[in-house]
């Protein structure tokens, strides 16, 4: 395989957890260390690739779900990594054309090599910030001019948190942050004791990469995420059989601000 050349400042040579996922979802936006890494998880997980897809297409149900049936024109996506198949946008914007979308990750280099991607997408930002600094992310999403918090809004928080050890707090100060009738959207990897050793080795994996570090946690400790949100049924956007193959790998879930 023949990598592109990557926009400038961008580091090809240290794997990026961004790049891993997509090269996961079967994207070209990834390189040699990239693939390496993968190569790795898979002889832990051999279902990563395909719990992947999956999760994206949860994203993307979510997505037209929350367009289509909740009337929600705007989204901020944390932790989005680099924009890559099916992204927010296409699908907010395949549903309703004025739907906007901030994109938001911590890695500096995701977001030189984001941007470059962005380039030409109408209604559309990336912004550098960390989960850490919730009030950065808030305010700077609004800087863009796409994002009125008084509004409801779609936010997204897809894969993410389980790359933080202690995000509680932060995820809190972002649903109060969101209007009355706005949506969070949270997937994240789980533990299983079945799988506790292969876990390990994936995390020992990811803290190889540029911005990674791994915390699972079980579906009780993610439901957290989602406060006093009213949760809505999983299955709506995900197949049952699905969610019990993967619950090894993950678990995800939509709630409602009252």
């Amino acid at each position: 395989m023949v990598d592109r050349k990557p926009p400038g400042g961008v580091d090809v040579t240290t794997p990026n957890s961004a790049r891993i996922y997509d090269f996961m979802l079967g994207g070209k936006d990834n390189f040699a260390a990239d693939r390496a890494a993968v190569a790795e998880i898979l002889k832990a997980f051999p279902e990563s690739k395909e719990g992947a897809r999956i999760n994206r297409k949860f994203l993307g149900d979510v997505v037209t779900f929350m367009v289509r049936e909740c009337g929600i024109r705007q989204f901020v996506d944390v932790g989005a990594g680099l924009p890559t198949q099916n992204n927010v946008h296409q699908v907010a914007q395949a549903a309703a054309p004025d739907a906007r979308v901030v994109y938001v990750d911590n890695d500096p280099v995701v977001c030189v090599h984001g941007r470059a991607i962005l380039a030409s997408s109408e209604g559309v930002a990336m912004i550098e910030a960390d989960i850490a600094d919730s009030e950065k992310i808030t305010m700077e999403a609004a800087k863009t001019g796409l994002i009125d918090w008084s509004e409801p809004v779609g936010v997204l928080m897809v894969a993410v948190l389980h790359h933080v050890a202690d995000p509680y707090d932060q995820v809190a100060k972002i649903r109060e942050a969101m209007a009355p009738g706005s949506y969070l959207v949270v997937s994240h990897m789980s533990v299983a004791e079945s799988r506790r050793s292969d876990t390990d080795q994936v995390n020992d994996t990811y803290s190889t990469a540029r911005g990674s570090g791994l915390f699972p946690r079980t579906v009780e400790e993610i439901n957290r995420f989602f406060g006093d949100f009213e949760q809505l049924d999983t299955v709506d956007f995900i197949d049952a059989a699905v969610l019990r193959r993967f619950a090894a790998l993950g678990w995800g879930g939509l709630a409602r601000k009252p």
